[in-house]
């Protein structure tokens, strides 16, 4: 049987080459084409650190700022009912001095003014942005700064609402049923703190912007002393309120370094991709080719 087909194999060659029919040699197809190379990279201009998406970065800052908004309202209405706090014996050492400590009735008004400065700046650094390095980087900067601004806000109102912790306040004017049954909703937030969350947030981002264009300079590291001692300063000020609980303002913080190191990242393309897709038509057909190219 493989003796037939190699047969087979000869003699159909040698029968085209020696049949004189011209239809037979038009009918013949073209060779191949030669294959087209992979597409390259996006090449990125100088200076380009990075690349924002109207579509992705809209939904993203428009649709978690919408739902924070919406949580914010819902809160605010008092239909949710707080809860009776429990013991004290309940908490965790390190939170169990702060239902015994005396309020600073200062301390409210100190932490939400450095909150203030910290929004402040991040609506004048796109400008000191635009001055140093363009108004490319002003645009980049503004929608850094709303997305992380409007994620931090969404992540902070989902847990508040989830956890549902009350406030060390609670413990002195909601530590009965009666007394708790006049109690706000907001009372019940104290996990974790909105307040460390988004100047954490807003520090972050600062830093990372910072470091992206500036690595060489003073200016990094100063952005970084500043964001943790002002982080600092409200978090330690919302405990001395009685609004929080020291592992409130740890958490906050930690949630908002992360969102603020994350969204920036995510935009961050000061090198070409080591891995992109590429599409391209094929010639002389309706169909197309998908590449996947990369360097590993």
């Amino acid at each position: 049987m493989k003796a037939v087909r190699f047969a087979a194999l000869c003699v159909l060659p040698a029968v085209v080459l020696l049949s004189p029919s011209p239809a037979l040699a038009q009918s013949a197809s073209p060779p191949p084409a030669a294959p087209t190379p992979p597409p390259a990279p996006p090449v990125l201009e100088p200076g380009q650190h990075f690349v924002i998406d109207p579509v992705m970065d809209g939904m993203f800052t428009i649709g978690g700022g919408s739902i924070a908004a919406l949580l914010g309202l819902v809160l605010s209405s008092g239909e949710i009912r707080p809860t009776q706090p429990g013991p004290t014996s309940n908490l965790l050492p390190i939170d169990r001095g702060t239902v015994t400590q005396t309020i600073d009735p200062h301390a409210g008004t100190y932490s939400t003014i450095g909150l203030f400065t910290a929004i402040g700046f991040a609506v004048l650094d796109p400008f000191l942005s635009a001055e140093r390095h363009g108004w490319d980087a002003f645009l980049v900067d503004a929608v850094l700064y709303a997305e992380t601004i409007a994620q931090i806000e969404l992540l902070t109102d989902i847990t508040k609402i989830a956890v549902r912790r009350p406030r060390p306040i609670d413990y002195l004017n909601c530590s009965t049923a009666a007394a708790n049954a006049s109690c706000s909703t907001d009372l019940q937030l104290s996990f974790f703190s909105g307040h460390a969350s988004t100047i954490a947030a807003i520090g972050a981002t600062a830093t990372y912007l910072a470091f992206a264009r500036d690595r060489h300079s003073a200016r990094p590291w100063i952005t970084l002393a500043v964001a943790t001692a002002l982080t600092s300063f409200v978090s330690y000020e919302r405990v001395r309120a009685g609004q929080h609980f020291p592992t409130d303002v740890i958490a906050g913080s930690l949630a908002g370094a992360t969102v603020g190191v994350i969204v920036p990242h995510l935009h961050h393309k000061d090198e070409a991709p080591s891995v992109w897709v590429g599409v391209m038509p094929a010639p002389g057909a309706s169909g197309g080719s998908l590449t996947l190219s990369g360097e590993f």
